[in-house]
């Protein structure tokens, strides 16, 4: 049954990921985010200065590097959580450091997808509720959305758990129902800040084998910070931050 359903998962998505492209030696390959001289200062701290960054299709890359260095400032910048003082941002050849407003909070819903250290889960919703949320932002058609959702959660282990509001919940069902809600709209790419800081190791270990799952088998994408080195040695690439720059 789950393997039934993960392929069912992997068709429905086809379409969307067929210009996804091979990682392998010598093939072309199209970046999925460039980002060119991001930088960003709060009064007169310069937190950012001059960052730029590449990310194919279908990598997983880590940022780490000293609290401080400018990890989750430039990771919120490139998810349009934030606004850079300058630089330039592609998504999927898409502008975003162009786009303001309603047009900036629609593309955000419809091709970028958060997992963070907190879940952020409402408490008040089920996980199917939950992992509905951004697809109701979209205004998808309901029954579509909540089969979608559905399917989500009995991918990521959790069809027994869909009507079991948050409390309910360990926290490694918790952050996978956070996993299931970045993915529902389909993303382009999923920002992941600090997203083992608040488990155990085993259900970091399990969610290092989510996320590596995901990439392998759907050709997802993921940009993350952390300080789990077990989680970076997963990556397909390190970048290291050191005062606002990325030095390796």
């Amino acid at each position: 049954m789950a393997l039934q359903v993960f392929v069912n998962y992997f068709e429905k998505i086809g379409k969307k990921q067929e210009s996804i492209v091979s990682l392998r030696p010598n093939t072309f390959v199209k970046f999925m985010l460039s980002a060119r001289n991001i930088v960003k200062k709060y009064n007169r701290l310069e937190v950012l200065k001059g960052v730029n960054v590449q990310i194919e299709q279908g990598e997983i890359v880590s940022i780490v590097g000293s609290s401080g260095a400018g990890k989750s400032t430039l990771l919120h910048i490139l998810g349009t959580l934030d606004e850079a003082d300058g630089g330039e941002i592609m998504l999927n050849n898409q502008p975003i450091h162009q786009l303001k407003g309603k047009k900036l909070a629609n593309f955000r819903n419809n091709h970028i997808g958060f997992v963070f250290q907190f879940h952020h889960l409402l408490p008040e919703f089920t996980a199917l509720e939950n992992v509905c949320v951004p697809g109701w932002i979209a205004q998808r058609g309901k029954k579509e959305l909540q089969l979608h959702a559905t399917e989500l959660l009995t991918l990521l282990g959790l069809a027994d758990k869909i009507h079991n509001k948050p409390q309910e919940l360990s926290g490694g069902e918790q952050q996978r129902v956070a996993v299931a809600r970045a993915l529902i709209n389909q993303p382009d790419i999923i920002f992941a800040d600090e997203p083992t800081g608040n488990l155990d190791s085993a259900n970091a270990k399990d969610l290092h084998d989510l996320f590596l799952r995901l990439q392998q088998e759907l050709g997802h994408t993921f940009l993350i910070v952390t300080h789990n080195e077990e989680l970076a040695a997963l990556s397909n690439r390190v970048l290291h931050m050191k005062d606002g720059l990325i030095v390796s």
